[in-house]
């Protein structure tokens, strides 16, 4: 399937999600990845759910990152430039949600890409080879090309891999693991 085709399966499919099964996958999802070997890091990336597309709830996981005191750093979107600035997360961080629903930091301090350790991203679907698809507006495809290449990128799936995503080009930046409910992929 193409990146257009399963953007409209999986938001189909997301929306058919009640809210119970939203919390419970978020649960599973978050207890899946205590299993991965990621936690020995310092600086971690994650995104807040936005509620009204039933994304993940990423509370479950800020819960864990914050009860394993790491630096949690939250984005901030720029529609004209597509990109995305990075915020400390602390107890002084305003949260308000932009024109487009996303709850964002106001301001703080801001962290570098270089900084970065470790990127859990929200994404729509994904495929066997760690392909991703998300909502096409391509800012993680460009916050994460001024990562380190090392920086651990980690998608948080409601559903199981896709086989094949027909039409990846060269810019998208693979997985290297995917959390669903029940699944741990490692690519």
């Amino acid at each position: 399937m193409t990146k257009k085709e399963l953007r409209k399966k999986y938001k189909t499919l997301r929306f058919e999600l009640t809210e119970n099964q939203i919390d419970d996958f978020s649960i599973a999802i978050a207890n899946q990845l205590l299993k991965l070997p990621v936690w020995e890091y310092s600086y971690y990336h994650i995104f807040l759910s936005i509620e009204a597309l039933k994304e993940i709830n990423t509370d479950y996981i800020l819960n864990i990152l914050s009860g394993k005191d790491k630096n949690i750093i939250i984005p901030k979107s720029d529609f004209e430039t597509g990109e995305l600035t990075n915020y400390l997360l602390t107890d002084n961080t305003v949260i308000k949600k932009n024109n487009y629903n996303i709850p964002e930091p106001v301001d703080g301090i801001e962290i570098s890409n270089n900084k970065i350790d470790v990127v859990f991203i929200p994404l729509l679907a994904f495929d066997k080879s760690g392909n991703r698809v998300g909502y096409g507006k391509g800012f993680y495809d460009k916050f994460l090309s001024q990562c380190r290449p090392e920086t651990l990128k980690i998608g948080l799936s409601f559903f199981e891999a896709e086989d094949e995503i027909g039409d990846v080009f060269q810019g998208d930046i693979g997985l290297d693991y995917c959390v669903t409910p029940k699944t741990l992929y490692n690519f």
